[in-house]
């Protein structure tokens, strides 16, 4: 059984020139959300260079790092991204430096074209592993000792690999899900904006269980039954909850009332309207059950929170 890491988890990025800035904000930006919605330090991070030296992306954003690779403490998490100059950077010195980096981090992960880097140095050998598509072919050429599969990404113990931009994104929603919750998770997706609001794609995840999410989101103010729900997507009750189980690790009802408590957290927050007003708007016709329910899910009650800022109030991990 995998040990999970203890919070704060301790995530280094080693950028290179040229490195993706989409792919590294879609990496670091779920950890910065996943922070705020839980109202404590889930994630702390900091960014490496080869050299020490600012590095910019291939759109020409700069970086200036904390630290140059190689004299950090280490950590839980080393996320390698180096794009589009890749083969410029694999030489024997970064070959030699990501191998001694692994007695210093628990897990190796390669963004975009990082496995090309991670292979390299050795350490994909006889592993599954992926990397950016438009690479996939002479990666599995070079590399002929890696299984290289045509997967967004591969989570293979304490080797990672991703293969762009929006997978990246992906992975580190599942990897919230894994070290915080699947409701952290998804309130981290819901943030974004992931998957489309009306229609069936997906908020975390493929299938029925994400189509089943987009609908509860657009109907929080008068609930469906959770059999109008299955029906809706074109399940039975029993298949939808077996797959949102899978997919979310809760079933439909507790993922449904999550949603609308969290809606209710908002409006609280960012609002001026009463609570009874925003209990109406989130399904509840009874503010005590209301009040109830909040209390239970967040540790505290709806009056508490009223003007907090997000990032201060208290997410009650499941």
């Amino acid at each position: 059984m995998q040990v999970l890491p203890k919070a704060p988890i301790e995530v280094s990025v080693l950028l290179f020139e040229r490195f993706s800035n989409h792919c590294l904000a879609n990496a670091v930006e779920p950890l910065r959300a996943a922070n705020m919605l839980a109202g404590v330090e889930q994630y702390r991070w900091r960014f490496l260079t080869p050299d020490g030296a600012a590095v910019c992306s291939s759109s020409g954003l700069p970086v200036q790092p904390s630290e140059r690779f190689g004299r950090e403490a280490g950590g839980d998490y080393l996320l390698l991204l180096p794009s589009y100059g890749f083969r410029a950077q694999d030489g024997p010195g970064m070959r030699r430096a990501l191998r001694a980096a692994v007695g210093r981090y628990a897990t190796l992960v390669g963004l975009d074209t990082g496995a090309w880097l991670m292979a390299s140095a050795g350490l994909l050998d006889g592993r599954p592993a992926t990397i950016h598509w438009d690479e996939y072919s002479a990666f599995a050429e070079c590399f002929p000792g890696v299984e290289v599969r045509p997967d967004r990404f591969v989570i293979d113990g304490d080797r990672i690999t991703c293969g762009g931009a929006s997978a990246a994104f992906e992975l580190m929603t599942q990897l919230i899900r894994r070290h915080v919750g699947a409701e952290l998770a998804l309130q981290v997706s819901t943030l974004f904006l992931q998957g489309d609001w009306q229609g069936p794609r997906v908020p975390t995840g493929p299938g029925r269980a994400g189509r089943a999410v987009a609908l509860m989101r657009r109907n929080l103010e008068a609930p469906l039954s959770i059999p109008q729900v299955a029906r809706a997507v074109g399940t039975s009750q029993r298949a939808l909850t077996t797959e949102m189980r899978v997919q979310f690790g809760m079933p439909p009802r507790e993922i449904y009332q999550a949603l609308r408590l969290e809606a209710a957290r908002r409006y609280l927050t960012g609002s001026e309207m009463g609570v009874a007003e925003i209990a109406a708007r989130c399904g509840w016709t009874d503010q005590s059950a209301f009040a109830r329910a909040f209390r239970r899910h967040f540790a505290a009650t709806p009056v508490s929170v009223r003007g907090r800022p997000t990032s201060q109030t208290g997410y009650l991990a499941r």
